[in-house]
């Protein structure tokens, strides 16, 4: 295979095939690379092809053209393979449907980091027989003909490490945040379920939105649930306003337990399950304050402006913490422990321990202050803060 050395120069109409295969976070971090795509290839086909779970997310966004679909998670493990081969028949329409695309060039936008995955990677590249195939190498990238070196996590963020691969086909953009495309109608149905019949304007503020939990993947992320409701608690005896839970259905019980610990009189609901991932990103949108732990809705709130408190402890935040890119207004902090064993998923070119070790000091010794500090900084420095 002829190795390129980027950056390499597509056609003026290339057909271009993204593959993230991740979650709406993740693939919200890829937003800035897609953009830069875009610009520098205004005629081109860009395609991306996501799982189902973060499918529909960028359907509405004018920098792809179409979005294609693969149930990764059907591939997770060999044993998959043995006892369910049904599975690899389920591949053939959609490896048909690829090269018949003709594809000009593959931008890989993920780690080479467990065994499987790599000949996941390596299968569905190869089979598109686009004459380059591009993404990161930390050794393992014998398929690629296009490498970018990979330093491993952390060294640069994931959004950064994105944007290296597209700078790989010379494509760059002068803005580097995240983008999430709401459409007129998500936000009303996000002011409804925030607002009711109020008016917004007329509505009770600061308003606080705060997702206490974590996606099913690595529920050790979760930060306590009894500090939410102390924090929550904290800031509104401080500052007052009003606090907003937001998560999916799954983290309804979690919502109602933090509610039933508030000894503060704030007012508070729980979005859990009600609406669209849209809807949730417009809800976030109106808030005057995101604070969460690491996963997607941290990546929401960042993407459509929110300031945005992310609490930190076993995962990277080099790597996977909020990303506002270059945009001059958008602010993030990320509170965290300064731990020696810290992080320990994804850590160097590993994938490390998702959940942690048996007592998570880097959680479970972060008190409420350090966010509270956190919280009234960002609302002082974006003026949030009313008087009371």
């Amino acid at each position: 295979m002829t190795k390129y050395t980027p950056p390499v120069q597509l056609p003026a109409d290339a057909h271009i095939l993204v593959v993230k295969l991740a979650t709406i976070g993740d693939l919200l971090l890829a937003t800035p690379a897609l953009r830069a795509l875009r610009e520098s290839y205004p005629q081109a086909r860009i395609d991306l092809l996501v799982t189902p779970s973060s499918a529909g997310v960028l359907d509405d966004w004018q920098v792809i053209d179409q979005v294609i679909v693969l149930d990764k998670y059907l591939f997770d493990h060999p044993k998959q393979l043995l006892t369910r081969p049904a599975n690899l028949l389920k591949l053939r329409p959609l490896l048909r449907r690829l090269r018949a695309g003709h594809y000009d060039v593959v931008l890989l936008m993920h780690h080479l980091t467990l065994f499987f995955g790599r000949r996941k990677h390596q299968a569905l590249m190869l089979a598109t027989g686009a004459k380059y195939l591009v993404g990161l190498d930390n050794g393992h990238g014998w398929f690629l003909n296009v490498r970018i070196p990979d330093q491993g996590f952390g060294a640069r963020h994931e959004a950064e490490y994105c944007l290296a691969v597209a700078e790989a086909v010379g494509a760059h953009t002068g803005e580097t945040w995240l983008t999430m495309p709401l459409n007129e109608e998500q936000r009303r149905q996000a002011r409804r379920l925030v607002f009711g019949d109020q008016v917004p304007e007329q509505s009770v503020r600061p308003l606080i939105a705060m997702h206490p939990g974590s996606g099913g993947y690595s529920t050790a992320r979760r930060w306590a649930p009894e500090r939410f409701a102390q924090l929550a608690d904290t800031l509104y005896r401080e500052i007052g306003g009003q606090l907003l839970l937001v998560g999916g259905p799954e983290e309804a019980e979690l919502h109602g337990q933090i509610m039933g610990m508030l000894t503060s009189g704030i007012p508070a609901r729980s979005l859990a399950g009600k609406g669209s991932i849209q809807v949730t990103a417009a809800a976030l949108e109106l808030a005057d304050l995101f604070i969460g732990n690491d996963a997607g809705p941290m990546h929401l709130a960042t993407a459509v402006g929110t300031p945005t408190v992310a609490i930190f402890g076993l995962s990277n935040s080099d790597a996977w913490g909020p990303y506002t890119g270059n945009h001059p207004e958008r602010r993030a902090i990320v509170v965290k422990q300064n731990l020696p064993c810290m992080p320990c998923f994804y850590r160097g070119h590993d994938l490390g321990t998702p959940e942690g070790c048996a007592t998570r000091d880097c959680l479970a010794t972060l008190g409420v202050d350090p966010v509270a500090v956190a919280a009234r900084r960002l609302l002082r420095e974006t003026g949030k803060v009313r008087a009371r």
